[in-house]
């Protein structure tokens, strides 16, 4: 069974089990290799220049957000938002199969329309477990994980209907299930050799496809494992190869979602594996799950991101900013504010003013609280949380919440 990171095994594990993993406690990771010969510039931060959360002062959320818009969706939906106006979720269903169906929510009424009933696979034993869309197109997963094949779909879409689904690629278990994401009218998937497999030691690779058409094409290939998904940006995508050195480094890379071209790059030090990588209104984000014994100013658990914007890469030059909570989401940016997923509550940081501020969690909330569904730099960003409260002097409720904010003038 699969689960990485956000890749969640949908009616098995969910989000809960992830932010439980992420939560249950981090190691110390000590330098596995020697410093490379390669002539490679990496980020070297001292720790003084490194901000952590702990020195912000909070505001209140209603100072800096406003609600635009709360929804309630069947409970155990998931969500995930690369779009100004819609959102892709995974909807449950009350039977054995299909496990899951795909919903498209208009982020300003809160409609959601079901597009895909079952997976296109149903027949052969396949359930959708994975979906990225935008309102130009959505991507998603198929997967028999009793034989662990998986497929990938694309097709069209208007942001309330889906076109013909077309078939971009398919493996069977000697590769990893590929983590998603949707950009515009292009859909990425990367494609990992199973750590435990027997091709485990090969490259792995971003591919890409228009969304709707059947041919697919290699955007990116790593000289070994990548180490993180893919980050949706409205016209680009975020991945972390490892470089073409003797030691192990992850170079965090921005390519434009139409022309493959690489935007930005930026090298960690030796065998600094990022948990997320994404890229926003300074520059590149990260985030770390382990604890390093080297590194300077980047070598402790949490989320990173400069403070200034980075100009001709010169990411080593420049102040940076630590939320210092285990990460279990992806960062994105709303307006002028970096966003992060906390232990229960999605946070908001005006680097500028070192202030942070925290939305409050609905009563009945899961184990993980509220969780961040946004990607990239929006006007506005997306959060919801799976609801099951029974107050005892009131009614019963139990459904997933989703909410809409925006910054306010």
């Amino acid at each position: 069974m699969l689960l990485t990171r956000r890749h969640f095994l949908f009616g098995a594990l969910g989000v809960g089990a992830v932010a439980a993993l992420a939560g249950g406690g981090s190691v110390i990771v000590d330098q596995m290799q020697s410093a490379s010969s390669d002539d490679l510039a990496v980020l070297t931060v001292p720790e003084s220049s490194v901000t952590t959360s702990d020195a912000c002062s909070e505001v209140d959320a209603s100072e800096r957000m406003a609600l635009a818009g709360s929804f309630e969706l069947p409970y155990g939906t998931l969500v995930w938002a690369n779009d100004d106006d819609i959102a892709a979720c995974l909807l449950p269903t009350e039977q054995s199969s299909p496990i899951a169906q795909v919903g498209l929510l208009a982020l300003g009424s809160g409609s959601c329309i079901t597009v895909l009933e079952q997976a296109v696979g149903t027949a052969e034993g396949f359930e959708i477990y994975d979906v990225r869309a935008t309102s130009e197109g959505v991507i998603w997963t198929e997967a028999d994980i009793l034989d662990g094949t998986w497929r990938i779909y694309t097709a069209t879409s208007d942001g309330s209907s889906i076109g013909e689904p077309a078939l971009v690629d398919e493996g069977d278990g000697e590769w990893q299930t590929p983590t998603i994401a949707a950009v515009g009218d292009r859909a990425f998937w990367q494609v990992l050799p199973r750590i435990d497999g027997s091709k485990k030691t090969e490259g792995s690779t971003l591919k890409r496809a228009t969304m709707g058409a059947s041919d697919a094409e290699i955007a990116f290939t790593s000289n070994g494992r990548m180490a993180t998904p893919p980050y949706g940006l409205a016209d680009s995508v975020v991945i972390s190869p490892r470089t073409d050195t003797s030691s192990i480094h992850y170079q965090l890379t921005r390519l434009d979602a139409r022309t493959n071209d690489v935007l930005d790059t930026m090298a960690l030090p030796t065998s600094m594996r990022p948990l997320e990588a994404g890229y926003g209104q300074t520059g590149f984000l990260f985030s770390f799950d382990a604890i390093y014994n080297y590194g300077g100013g980047i070598a402790n658990l949490g989320t990173y991101a400069p403070t200034v914007t980075v100009t001709e890469g010169s990411y080593s030059d420049v102040p940076w900013f630590r939320f210092n909570r285990t990460p279990t989401a992806a960062p994105a940016w709303c307006g002028s504010y970096l966003m992060v997923k906390s232990t229960l509550n999605v946070c908001g940081i005006d680097l500028n003013a070192n202030e942070s501020f925290r939305f409050e969690i609905e009563n009945g909330a899961d184990d993980y609280g509220e969780y961040l569904a946004t990607t990239g730099v929006h006007d506005s960003i997306v959060t919801f949380t799976n609801v099951d409260d029974n107050p005892v002097n009131g009614e019963p409720r139990k459904c997933c919440v989703v909410k809409v904010w925006k910054p306010l003038a």
